[in-house]
Formats: structure tokens, C-alpha cells, sequence
């Protein structure tokens, strides 16, 4: 991971947390043990970070209801 992806990565917990109202830390592990993290967030990247932050939080939210993480 790069520091762009890093950067991006925190930015991501942080919006995450924000609209569901947890802790950064509670939003971090659940986006850790999920695989979203690692498996979408910062291989996706590239492509997400061309979009407008409510896109990016809205879009791991609803993908993080997908998959069960959150009801």
C-alpha cells in the first residue's frame, strides 16, 4: 500500500464512521474483517478516489450491507 492508498484508506474509515455514527476504530475493524479493506477499498482505488466523498461513503456503506456487515 502506497501513501495515496493510505491516505484513502483512512479517509474512507473516517467517512464511514462518521455516517453510521461509530468510532473510526469499530468502522476500521469492521471493514478490516469484512475483506472490504483489502479486498475493495484499496485494490479499487484508482477508480474510486475519482469520486465525490457522499459517492465513496454511500457506496461502501451500501456494499458493506451486501454483505451482511451491517444491517
Amino acid at each position: 500500500m502506497n501513501s495515496e492508498e493510505l491516505k484513502f484508506s483512512i479517509f474512507c474509515i473516517g467517512g464511514v464512521a462518521e455516517a453510521l455514527g461509530i468510532t473510526g476504530k469499530k468502522a476500521y475493524h469492521l471493514l478490516k474483517q469484512s475483506g472490504i479493506l483489502d479486498e475493495y477499498i484499496i485494490p479499487c482505488y484508482d477508480i474510486l478516489h475519482t469520486f465525490g466523498e457522499k459517492y465513496i461513503i454511500n457506496d461502501i456503506i451500501e456494499f458493506m450491507k451486501k454483505k451482511g456487515v451491517i444491517a
